[in-house]
């Protein structure tokens, strides 16, 4: 039988069990996974800890730096507009996504206030030019 003429198969009529197929893969990943835990983490624990917690930290203050900044100056478009590029926002907000569980646009830090207006208001240095923000551009064209 020549490979034209091999009969065509529906593999959707033949359901796996689950998204895993048999399993077989992600039993070996959690055999090998438990393994490495047991055997390296006392070996291997305290000397990668304090790493993990300095850059855990520092982490953290990036993402709550990219949040604030999201919000001040209005989301990803904001962003693009004070030089980020789209590969960087859409990296950054799959790390958000993944620590926070939630998209940067939609949580709110506990404690966190954000003033957009007192932001654009205030004689501080600000972040990018303030008459290209759209709040800024929206009063000015009203005028």
């Amino acid at each position: 039988m020549a490979v034209a003429d091999k009969p065509k198969t529906d593999f959707r009529s033949e359901r796996m069990p689950s998204a895993e197929g048999q399993g077989r893969a992600k039993r070996a990943w959690q055999a090998y996974s438990k393994a490495v835990e047991r055997y390296a983490t006392p070996i291997f624990g305290p000397l990668v800890q304090p790493v993990a917690e300095k850059l855990a930290g520092a982490a953290a203050i990036d993402l709550a730096g990219f949040w604030l900044v999201w919000h001040l100056e209005g989301g990803f478009e904001g962003l693009q507009r004070i030089g980020m590029s789209r590969a960087s926002i859409y990296r950054r907000v799959a790390l958000f996504r993944r620590i926070y569980n939630v998209h940067p646009d939609e949580y709110e830090f506990p404690g966190v206030t954000v003033d957009v207006e007192a932001y654009l208001a205030s004689s501080a240095m600000p972040i990018a030019d303030r008459a290209t923000h759209p709040r800024v551009k929206s009063q000015i064209q009203d005028k």
